[in-house]
């Protein structure tokens, strides 16, 4: 059975272009093409696709909407986020709605079909440039001596909270899956995050980029 996939953007050109990569492949195919988030989020209720590939800037309702809204609507569905801004800027709130990866339009069409098979396959998917330039900040962040960034330095369950954190869960949403309280996610949290000296949600995701957990499975 093919993989189905929905491609939203507000440019036809670009459409049929993303369309003619994907049909290329034997195991996947183009089921709807939507131009603006609406719409997106209306085909993905009707058409149900496996895959939605968004545009993240698109009008009446731009991409980062449309995949909070589907990702409420049909929690099942995966969106594989388009841009072609390279400052990562929307990658935080991108993942916190649900977002399975982020792919740069100027990318090759290699790189589309490497990051829909990863997002198919349950991982999550970063551009490299992309990751490259989070990767940069948290590298060149100056550390004490003997300190180093890694699954040791945390148990493996406060590195499996903050891996749930890095893919843009809750900590409501980490208790339900790990079926703890929210109390002690947020105590493997702030735990795993003083152990490796971050400040913020940025840093964890550039940790989980470093580990892997946001490239393919």
């Amino acid at each position: 059975m093919k993989t189905r996939i929905l491609i939203a953007d507000d440019h036809e050109t670009v459409r049929e272009g993303l369309k003619a990569i994907v049909n290329s492949q034997t195991d996947m195919e183009v089921i709807g093409e939507a131009g603006n988030g609406i719409s997106a989020v209306n085909l993905a209720q009707e058409l149900q696709p496996d895959v939605i590939v968004m545009d993240i800037s698109m009008p009446e309702m731009n991409g980062l909407k449309a995949t909070a809204k589907i990702k409420k609507l049909c929690p099942q569905v995966k969106v594989l986020t388009l841009s072609r801004h390279t400052d990562g800027g929307y990658l935080q709130e991108l993942l916190r709605a649900g977002a399975s990866g982020y792919i740069l339009k100027q990318s090759a069409a290699s790189e589309l079909i490497h990051a829909l098979r990863a997002v198919i396959a349950g991982g999550k998917y970063i551009d490299p440039t992309i990751a490259e330039k989070v990767l940069g900040g948290y590298t060149a962040k100056p550390v004490k001596t003997g300190f180093a960034p890694n699954l040791e330095s945390i148990t493996e369950r406060e590195a499996e909270v903050l891996r749930l954190v890095a893919w843009g869960y809750s900590n409501k949403e980490i208790a339900a899956r790990l079926k703890i309280s929210v109390k002690t996610v947020e105590a493997h949290k702030t735990n795993s995050m003083k152990k490796l000296e971050m400040r913020s949600r940025i840093d964890i995701v550039r940790f989980a980029l470093l580990q892997g957990w946001l490239q393919d499975t």
